[in-house]
C-alpha cells in the first residue's frame, strides 16, 4: 500500500516541480544513464548515482514498486561524446594492450566496489549496450523506415532538421535549433552528414575499430545515444516514469533520446527528467589538467594533499546528503569535516533514543515531526530540510536524556522508528559508530600507531615501515600529519 504523500520532483524538460504521479498506479520505472567503463570512476559520477540510489529508497519506502534500471555503457562512446574521434574503451584496450572486454570487467568491477563502499542498493537491471546491439539495430530500422534517418557510407544518422519540422530538437536543454547551426565547428568527419548536427544511430567501423558487429548496412557499431533508448524502453516500455543522471547528459545525450524515441514509437519517451548538479573542489571545477581533481580511493585514504586525513564512505554520503541533489555541491577538507561532526552528533542520538524513559505526557509533538520530515523529502527530496529537522530530533533526544524534555512511550517509539527510517533505509547512511569490533579495531590501530610513533622516535626505521606496510597490506592506510597519524580502513 502505498503511503498517501504529495510528491512533487522537479522536472527538467517543464523547468518546474510537477506532482509525481506514475504510468502506472502504485508502479515506478526508473532509468538511470551509467558509466563508460573505461576508467575508475570518480566522485562527480559517484554523487549523481548516490543521489539516484536516495531517490530510489524514498520512493520504495513510500511503498512504490520499483524497477531500477542502471546501464553499463560497454562501446560506442566515442572521444569528446562526438560521433568522430576513437571509442573510449578501445582506445584505453589500445593503449594497455588488451581486450577492450578486459578494459571493461576491470572497471566495471571498481564502479561497483565504489559504490558498494558507498551503500548504494544495485539497480534492479544492469543490462549493457553490447549485450542489446540487435535491439539498437531494430530502433535504427525504425527511425529510418519513418524517415527521420538515412544511410550513407555504411553509417545511419539521425536527420535533426526533418525532425525538427513536426517536432522540437532542443526541447529538454532549451537549445535553438538554428543557433546550433551556427555555432557548430567544422569537424573531420562530418562532411558526409546532411547537417553538423546530425548524429550518429550507427556506426561503420573502419579497420581499426576492435568492436563491431555486424548490420543491415555492414560492419559497425551503435551510436551512444541509441545505447539508452534501446535499453530503458525494452525494460520500461516506450513511455516510463524517471530517466535520470548527471546535469552534464542533458545535451547532446538525452536531448538524442527523446527525438530517437519520438521517431521510431511517436511517443514522449519520459514523463519526469531529473538531473543531478555537479561537484567543486575548493571553490573550483575538477580538472585533471589542473590537479584539482579528488576520487573516491583519495577521499577513503587520504592520500592527497587536499585532505588532512582520509573519511569513511558513510561520512562522505552524508556529507552529500547535506546538499540538494540539484546543487552545486563543493567538496573541501573543512567541510567535510564538520560534516564528520556532524554526522557524529546523529548516530550519538540515534543511539541515544533506544534509552530514553518514556513519561505520562509529552513536551514534542513527534507526530508533526514526522510530517515535516516527510513534507521535505516530498519537496522533490530535499535532504537539505530533512536532515535539519533531524537534528531537531536529537535536540529533543538529549534534552529528554537530560530530563529537560519528555516523550510518552508511543511518541519515543514513533520518534526512534522514524529517525532511523531517515537515516538509514531512505538516505542509506551506516552508522558505523555502532560497531562493537570497529572500535576495537580502532583501538588496536591507534596503539601500533603510538608503537610506530616510538620506533620513529629512536629512529628505528625498519620498525616503523613495517608498521605502516603491513597495515597497508590489511587495507588498513596511515596517514602522517600535521596533527599527528590518523587511519582509514
Amino acid at each position: 500500500m502505498i503511503k498517501e504523500n504529495n510528491l512533487t520532483v522537479y522536472n527538467s524538460h517543464s523547468g518546474k516541480k510537477e506532482i509525481f504521479v506514475p504510468v502506472l498506479k502504485n508502479h515506478v520505472g526508473m532509468y538511470v544513464c551509467g558509466p563508460t567503463v573505461y576508467s575508475n570512476v570518480h566522485l562527480g559520477n559517484a554523487r549523481t548515482f548516490i543521489s539516484f540510489d536516495m531517490i530510489y529508497r524514498y520512493l520504495k519506502h513510500l511503498g512504490y514498486k520499483v524497477r531500477y534500471v542502471r546501464n553499463i555503457t560497454d562501446a560506442g562512446h566515442l572521444e569528446d561524446d562526438s560521433d568522430d574521434g576513437e571509442d573510449k574503451i578501445s582506445k584505453k584496450a589500445r593503449l594497455e594492450k588488451l581486450e577492450p572486454m578486459q578494459i571493461v570487467q576491470h572497471y566495471t568491477v571498481d564502479f561497483h566496489d565504489v559504490l558498494r563502499k558507498f551503500n548504494n542498493i544495485p539497480p534492479d537491471i544492469e543490462p549493457t549496450a553490447t549485450g542489446h546491439i540487435v535491439e539498437q539495430i531494430n530502433i535504427a530500422k525504425k527511425i529510418i523506415e519513418n524517415g527521420f534517418a538515412y544511410a550513407i557510407n555504411g553509417s545511419i544518422y539521425f536527420d535533426v532538421a526533418k525532425y525538427n519540422e513536426t517536432n522540437n530538437y532542443g526541447e529538454l536543454s532549451g537549445r535553438n535549433i538554428e543557433d546550433l547551426y551556427s555555432n557548430t565547428r567544422t569537424l573531420e568527419g562530418q562532411n558526409e552528414k546532411k547537417n553538423p548536427q546530425d548524429f550518429a544511430l550507427w556506426k561503420k567501423a573502419n579497420y581499426t575499430h576492435l568492436q563491431h558487429w555486424d548490420s543491415p548496412w555492414g560492419e559497425g557499431f551503435p551510436g551512444w545515444h541509441l545505447e539508452c533508448t534501446a535499453m530503458s524502453t525494452k525494460y520500461l516500455g516506450e513511455t516510463f516514469d524517471i530517466h535520470g543522471g548527471g546535469m552534464d547528459l542533458k545535451f547532446p545525450h538525452h536531448e538524442c533520446e527523446i527525438a530517437q524515441n519520438k521517431a521510431a514509437t511517436g511517443k514522449d519517451p519520459v514523463k519526469y527528467w531529473l538531473h543531478a548538479n555537479m561537484l567543486t573542489l575548493n571553490g573550483k571545477r575538477m580538472s585533471k589538467s589542473t590537479g584539482n581533481t579528488l576520487n573516491p580511493d583519495e577521499l577513503f585514504t587520504g592520500n592527497t594533499p587536499l585532505l588532512n586525513k582520509g573519511f569513511h564512505p558513510a561520512v562522505a554520503r552524508f556529507f552529500m546528503m547535506q546538499a540538494h541533489y540539484r546543487s552545486v555541491l563543493d567538496f573541501s577538507n573543512d567541510a567535510l569535516t564538520a560534516s564528520e561532526k556532524g554526522y557524529q552528533k546523529l548516530m550519538n542520538g540515534i543511539k541515544a533514543v533506544d534509552n530514553l524513559t518514556s513519561k505520562k505526557e509529552s513536551t514534542f509533538d513527534v507526530k508533526a515531526w514526522v510530517g515535516k520530515c516527510y513534507s521535505a523529502m516530498d519537496d522533490d527530496f530535499n535532504t537539505t530540510i530533512l536532515i535539519s529537522h533531524l537534528f531537531d530530533a536529537v535536540k529533543i533526544i538529549n534534552q529528554v536524556a537530560d530530563n529537560k524534555a519528555s516523550l510518552t512511550k508511543d511518541d519515543l517509539e514513533l520518534l526512534s522508528t522514524s529517525i532511523k527510517a531517515f537515516v538509514f533505509d531512505v538516505m542509506g547512511i551506516e552508522n558505523i559508530s555502532t560497531d562493537n569490533s570497529s572500535s576495537k579495531l580502532e583501538g588496536v590501530v591507534n596503539m601500533l600507531i603510538e608503537m610506530r610513533k616510538d620506533a620513529r622516535t629512536n629512529k628505528d626505521w625498519a620498525l616503523s615501515d613495517k608498521i605502516r606496510d603491513e597495515l597497508k597490506e590489511l587495507d588498513i592506510q596511515l596517514k602522517d600529519g600535521k596533527d599527528g597519524t590518523t587511519f582509514t580502513v
